[in-house]
């Protein structure tokens, strides 16, 4: 086992090289550049979209809001806590700045992979469902080209959020309501496992009724203990915002020696927290009924800010006003430059210390409970990637996606009996190869998107309700899941109108 271990770290180093951020964070420039900086020039459309809801009736799909709001809590989990808190201590509180940029860059490649998600879709067992294996084996002119990488993904899927990194999630959850309550590992495992089957068994319907509940309240919960550290604390803002914004530049005194840590850790662990990139948004945002797939993708953007500029900052600004934080001289951890919270251990830690240092013991057993409920909807989020994952594999065949929910459950369980070091490493490959796969992918479907959404723009300038046929950007749509809306644009003459440059149809 310890040979295995020490395997799968090797491999695991190797895809998340640094050579990764330096990628993703390209990406995102060149589709900030193509697109014209669309996560921030449409963003009041982002708003009025994600209230949106569809005229298809055909299918089983969800809405705007509770596609956005399933992709909220998949996104929203320990990275968001031990993420934020880890960046802060290899990169000091610069990384946190560097995060931001990472959020506002990224959310254009999470535009970008929705908006494919969705001109893609098709129907299954009377469900939308769609995501990047179908926009890499149709989209992508060599189709044995197109095909190869759908199939390295689904394997992504099935190796990271299908089935080892929920088995880590329930570790991560047991740990912290042990600690705060004292209960059992595996009573906590099994209570898990029995919320999360009950839910991931009524189909995608009934996890998106679900987390459009779950996930505005426990952000507004999340952003309330903020509002409350920063209360208690408010003498330290200016210092704090100061520190932030100084350490990002290597113009703090410092801190001026580990800038190169704060850039390369707000990266990494930017796009590790809002999955910008890595293919699991578009699984979850093609099973929306929307009029038009930039509707979407806009929609998707906006959970990316919610992810990083909202959850992360809320974990960021806690640890450095409540100074419960340590920070690596080294990169690595093995000599501190700051010791502010001498014997606690970096990650989850910090913010439980931060916590209890502001609201006492009570602080340490509400983030448990808070923690549970991040991860119970971050495993509904993966389930149904794996679902989506196993349509694409073996069509329509229900007897295949109810063995896959068994034993979606069962991995869920194994989190209570599996060493938390075997596992991280292998779901860590995953998604690694996910995000590989899926941003390279999408820059070659480029082109196309830049054609979907200048038919989205054309629209708006027409004064129109944007509508989508797939004929037009040159989308077979053999399911016609798009019908409808072909339909009303038909009988609202979108097809003689000059100004919407469609040729005859």
């Amino acid at each position: 086992m310890e040979l295995f271990v020490t395997v799968m770290n090797a491999v695991n180093d190797i895809i998340w090289h640094p050579v990764m951020c330096v990628f993703l964070m390209c990406a995102a420039i060149w589709f900030t550049i193509r697109l014209q900086g669309i996560q921030v020039r449409r963003f009041k459309d982002m708003i009025k979209c994600l209230m949106e809801k569809g005229d298809n009736k055909k299918d089983t799909g969800l809405s705007a809001f509770q596609a956005f709001a399933t992709t909220v809590g998949g996104r929203v989990g320990t990275g968001n806590i031990a993420g934020t808190a880890t960046a802060v201590f290899m990169g000091g509180p610069g990384a946190l700045f560097w995060m931001w940029v990472t959020a506002i860059l990224g959310a254009s490649t999470g535009i970008v992979e929705c908006i494919l998600g969705q001109a893609y879709k098709t129907r299954n067992l009377g469900e939308l469902t769609g995501g990047p294996a179908y926009y890499m084996s149709n989209g992508i002119k060599n189709k044995k080209f197109g095909k190869v990488l759908a199939v390295l993904f689904c394997i992504a899927v099935f190796i990271g959020p299908g089935f080892l990194l929920p088995a880590m999630q329930t570790q991560t959850a047991a740990t912290a309501i042990k600690g705060a309550f004292g209960i059992p590992f595996i009573v906590v495992g099994i209570a898990m496992v029995i919320i999360v089957g009950v839910v991931t068994m009524g189909g995608i319907k009934r996890i998106g009724h679900v987390a459009e509940i779950l996930a505005p309240i426990m952000c507004g919960v999340y952003f309330l203990i903020t509002i409350v550290i920063f209360i208690l604390n408010h003498d330290q803002i200016l210092p704090m915002f100061g520190s932030i914004f100084a350490s990002a530049f290597g113009k703090d005194a410092v801190f001026g020696g580990i800038v190169g840590s704060a850039v390369a850790w707000g990266i990494k662990r930017g796009f590790f927290s809002n999955d910008a990139g890595n293919g699991m948004s578009p699984l979850i945002s093609a099973t929306t009924d929307t009029s038009h797939p930039v509707k979407q993708g806009l929609v998707q953007g906006l959970s990316v800010y919610i992810d990083t500029l909202l959850v992360c900052t809320c974990t960021g600004f806690c640890i450095l006003l409540a100074g419960t934080y340590n920070v690596a001289a080294d990169g690595a951890g093995a000599v501190l430059l700051v010791e502010k919270a001498p014997g606690i251990q970096y990650g989850i830690s910090f913010m439980q210390e931060a916590l209890r240092v502001s609201v006492g013991k009570f602080g340490a057993m509400f983030l448990a409970v808070m923690l549970f409920i991040f991860i119970f909807t971050t495993m509904l989020s993966y389930s149904y990637q794996l679902e989506s994952t196993c349509k694409y594999l073996w069509g329509e065949n229900k007897a295949v996606i109810t063995v896959v929910r068994i034993l979606f459950l069962i991995f869920c369980l194994f989190g209570i009996l599996i060493d938390g070091d075997t596992i991280w490493p292998m779901g860590d490959i995953g998604v690694g190869c996910m995000l590989w796969v899926n941003t390279f992918s999408i820059l070659l479907l480029t082109p196309q998107v830049i054609r979907i959404i200048r038919d989205y723009e054309n629209q708006k300038k027409a004064g129109l309700d944007p509508l989508f046929d797939p004929a037009t950007v040159g989308i077979k749509d053999e399911a016609n899941v798009w019908g409808p809306y072909v339909e009303k644009k038909k009988a609202r003459g979108d097809y003689k109108n000059p100004d919407l440059g469609y040729t005859k149809k």
